[in-house]
């Protein structure tokens, strides 16, 4: 089967049970492929109702009508979208926050009248829907590879007739699995220990499949799930979440067995081999590691960007017009005193006063998160031999305008084959200064290294709400590669590469060049950095550090 038949399948499948079947993940980018696929959501049978990752918890869940409750005296809620069934549509799934997530399982799990659908649009492997409703939903569509010509419009039936236009079709009408007796129990067996051969770790995937068995068997007006729907259910369900593939079991001969229990015993591990066969073809070779990368990699805000975490309550400014959301606090008295003006325009004579949403002002305060230098310096034999002693007196001169303003400090040190964090964040003056008049010097340049440790302690920084900035302090001349290969391409391919996942994750850099002469190959790590280059040749240990602070306070760190 075509992967644009499949994925028809999978919209046909969802429209005949969308109750028992929760919903269908679509990853693809936007285009005229994805539009054909998303026009035939019109004929499903719910109502469809569009959410974006933003939407704030009262649009979801209902609260409190302010101003309803302010003119009428009485307490008055409004319902959310939730309250009424039918096919949420969420875009930019591989945005959705966990907040969001968790209110859309929670549903999902309380509520059999709504479905969704997510519109999963990452290009990379580390973005992606949340697993967390990904798991809940029977279906994961994938339309890469799909050209303009074959993505005709998908035949989906009338949600009355699911069964087609055949003249004398009866109405679908789903078998509940109790009905079936042991042939139910067998479709559960198979799907089940395939789901565990294939690595996944839930039970919902399976119990989906087992659903979508059924579903296929009475599309196709059987009674009971045969081969046939095993095998549609296990590589539209079980094939997109597979972690590993095993290789079949060789049957094993039991000789103390009678030959028709054996003989039976063939015949029922059989269609399991063959469902393995069945979902190594529908699976792109390269879909497996994308697999592991998504499982295992953390991507810091979901493809979104990082929510900025202040540390600091900061202080009020002006409020602003808005909607109170529940993580807004409603500023009363600016409220009031934007209604008052127009209560006689409002044909107020006596009682209450009468506020308009337009009316409504939230707080607002200016939070501030405690920035973090995170000073990167290269202490091999090229730097050391000239620049490391003004390289020295130059951070300790910006560690001490740093402890005045009280920003943290961190000291990443790269020669040799490694980078060490030889302080880690601190306000420390003292020790900081120890630290660095203990720095070592000499060995071989290991510049990715050093990008590599002085980026993963700066994403740790920021998780805990300070605003990183690195500081690399080098001539350029690296030469030793990530895998620790004494090879000069193979090093500045490696630093261009951690370079350009600087840019990837927003922090602010500031790239020193400590060389005799400036090295053009220093701008361009700092243009792939998206940081700030400011060659030195001939500076001392003061214009280093006026130069390295005023690129700081220009910005960067904020």
């Amino acid at each position: 089967m075509r992967p644009w038949d499949r994925a028809c399948l999978a919209l046909n499948l969802l429209a005949a049970d969308p109750e028992r079947l929760r919903g269908l993940t679509l990853r693809a980018r936007a285009g005229p492929v994805r539009d054909t696929f998303l026009n035939a959501f019109g004929h499903l049978p719910q109502p469809l109702q569009k959410l974006h990752p933003a939407m704030p918890r009262d649009a979801l869940l209902g609260g409190l009508d302010l101003s309803d409750t302010l003119a009428t005296g009485q307490l008055t809620l409004r319902k959310g979208l939730l309250d009424q069934p039918g096919t949420l549509i969420l875009a930019m799934a591989e945005r959705c926050p966990p907040e969001l997530a968790a209110i859309l399982a929670a549903t999902l799990d309380n509520r059999p009248d709504i479905a969704l659908i997510l519109l999963d649009e990452g290009s990379d492997a580390d973005e992606h829907a949340p697993k967390t409703l990904t798991d809940r939903l029977a279906f994961h569509v994938t339309l890469d590879g799909i050209g303009r010509l074959e993505a005709k419009p998908p035949p989906l039936h009338r949600p009355g007739n699911i069964l087609g236009e055949r003249e004398g079709a009866k109405p679908l009408r789903l078998a509940r699995p109790a009905q079936a007796g042991r042939k139910t129990s067998s479709v559960i067996t198979v799907l089940t220990t395939l789901a565990h051969r294939l690595g996944i770790d839930t039970l919902r995937l399976p119990s989906l499949a087992v659903n979508a068995a059924w579903t296929h068997a009475r599309l196709n007006g059987r009674d009971h799930p045969n081969d046939d729907d095993i095998e549609a259910a296990a590589t539209l369900v079980l094939a997109p979440h597979a972690r590993h593939l095993p290789e079949p079991e060789p049957p094993q001969k039991d000789d103390a067995k009678p030959q028709k229990e054996q003989k039976k015993a063939q015949e029922q591990s059989l269609p399991e081999d063959m469902l393995i066969d069945a979902v190594k073809a529908v699976l792109p070779p390269d879909l497996l590691e994308n697999l592991r990368n998504s499982h295992t990699s953390r991507a810091q805000g979901s493809g979104a960007g990082q929510r900025k975490k202040g540390n600091r309550r900061g202080r009020p400014i002006p409020s602003r017009p808005g909607r109170l959301d529940g993580s807004q606090r409603l500023d009363l008295v600016a409220t009031l005193r934007t209604a008052a003006p127009w209560q006689t325009l409002r044909g107020r004579t006596d009682g209450p006063l009468k506020v308009y949403p337009s009316d409504i002002r939230l707080k607002r305060y200016e939070e501030k998160s405690d920035r973090i230098v995170i000073f990167a310096v290269d202490a091999s034999g090229s730097a050391a031999l000239a620049r490391l002693g003004e390289a020295k007196g130059a951070i300790e001169l910006m560690l001490a305008r740093a402890y005045a303003a009280r920003d943290h400090v961190s000291l990443v040190a790269f020669r040799g084959d490694q980078a060490d964090i030889l302080l880690p964040p601190t306000r420390s003056l003292v020790q900081t200064k120890r630290r660095l008049a203990a720095l070592p010097g000499g060995g071989g340049t290991p510049l990715a290294h050093g990008l590599k440790a002085a980026t993963e302690l700066a994403l740790q920084s920021r998780a805990q709400g300070l605003s990183p900035t690195l500081a690399l302090l080098t001539d350029g001349r690296a030469n030793i590669a990530l895998d620790g290969s004494a090879n000069r391409a193979r090093a500045a391919e490696d630093a261009t590469q951690m370079a350009r996942w600087v840019l990837t994750t927003g922090i602010g850099s500031v790239v020193l060049d400590l060389g005799a002469r400036p090295q053009p190959a220093l701008a361009t790590l700092a243009r792939d950095m998206g940081g700030t280059y400011l060659p030195l040749p001939r500076a001392d240990a003061h214009r280093m550090s006026d130069a390295l602070g005023q690129a700081l306070d220009d910005g960067l760190g904020a």
